[in-house]
């Protein structure tokens, strides 16, 4: 059924496809008829940051920005979903076009640029779900905060949605904000990190519970950069880390229609280098943090390739806008076939 839809859908427009796509979801799941999509997937449970997690797939962030359709995903079999990524304020994004589809590839470009209505807004929204499975929150910086006061808006986030979320991730890695990369890196990482996590124990204090905190890493690093950061990681006390992101690279897309948008891209294309980061952080954590791995999933096989790299859980986006939810049954079959082995 979902490849009927999906011929429907891609005649739209990829950003207006989105939309329609997410209320449809939802509106199956009001009415009870998810099954019509979304086939069965036992549970196969596992404790990764202290949390746990029925099965080992999960929505990645950007598919539901202002959780607006959690019971939706939810209802779809995937074991987590991961909301935002959210700022403290509203904010448009860039201008349209910003969604692109390269179906040659299975990838899309985004240069969505946060877009988003605001910390507030989805901090309603994920308590109006009343949703009791496992949640991840993305947060992010406003376009407008100077990269010397980031801090300020993550710590808002990391405030504003403590209370709400099984996980929260602390998103430093998306192309689409000037200067929010940077952020990755030496003395910056640092100081972002430890005032986070200065605040991460106070909340848990004030909150009587420990609330994990991952970063999400771009797929572009240089392996001596993966390996510091990983330090940093451990250093600072981070519960998980997030490989990866979309990527700025385009030299698996050369010549194909939008292949030089702009933008962030994922799908089949970033698949390699992702597995490529996944397996340095595995090698330089050494089990002392999990790792969330993501890109490129787009059947069972590479789910379980991101498991053999290193990964923990793995999280799909353009995969599954491509295949659909039988795609999360695959990856989750592949992974405990090859887990079983």
């Amino acid at each position: 059924m979902y490849s009927v839809l999906r011929r429907l859908l891609f005649c739209l427009s990829p950003e207006r496809a989105h939309h329609v796509s997410l209320a449809l979801i939802s509106l199956l799941e009001k009415v009870g008829l998810s099954f019509l999509i979304a086939p069965s997937i036992p549970d196969k449970p596992r404790t990764v940051m202290g949390i746990e997690f029925p099965n080992p797939v999960g929505l990645a962030a950007g598919l539901d920005k202002d959780a607006k359709h959690i019971n939706g995903l939810a209802a779809l079999g995937f074991g987590f979903i991961e909301v935002g990524t959210v700022t403290p304020l509203p904010q448009p994004g860039n201008p349209q076009p910003r969604l692109f589809r390269l179906p040659e590839a299975q990838a899309i470009i985004n240069r969505m640029g946060f877009n988003n209505l605001g910390l507030e807004h989805l901090i309603e929204q994920v308590k109006s779900s009343g949703f009791k499975g496992v949640l991840g929150i993305n947060i992010g910086k406003n376009k407008d905060t100077p990269a010397e006061r980031a801090v300020d808006d993550y710590l808002l986030g990391l405030r504003g949605v403590y209370p709400h979320a099984s996980y929260i991730t602390v998103n430093l890695s998306s192309p689409n904000t000037p200067g929010l990369r940077d952020l990755q890196f030496g003395e910056p990482l640092v100081a972002l990190l430890a005032a986070l996590k200065k605040e991460q124990l106070s909340l848990a204090q004030s909150h009587g519970k420990y609330v994990p905190m991952a970063v999400k890493i771009a797929p572009d690093m240089a392996e001596e950069d993966i390996r510091n950061v990983a330090e940093v990681f451990v250093e600072q006390g981070i519960d998980g880390v997030i490989a990866t992101n979309t990527t700025i690279a385009r030299d698996a897309v050369t010549g194909l229609k939008h292949g030089d948008e702009m933008g962030g891209l994922s799908g089949g294309p970033v698949r390699e280098s992702s597995t490529r980061v996944i397996r340095i952080l595995a090698d330089a954590l050494q089990g002392r943090l999990p790792i969330i791995g993501v890109g490129g999933i787009s059947d069972g096989a590479s789910a379980a390739e991101k498991m053999a790299a290193g990964a923990a859980l793995v999280q799909v986006y353009t995969g599954f806008i491509y295949q659909g939810p039988v795609l999360i049954a695959e990856a989750a079959a592949a992974i405990a076939q090859y887990e079983a082995s």
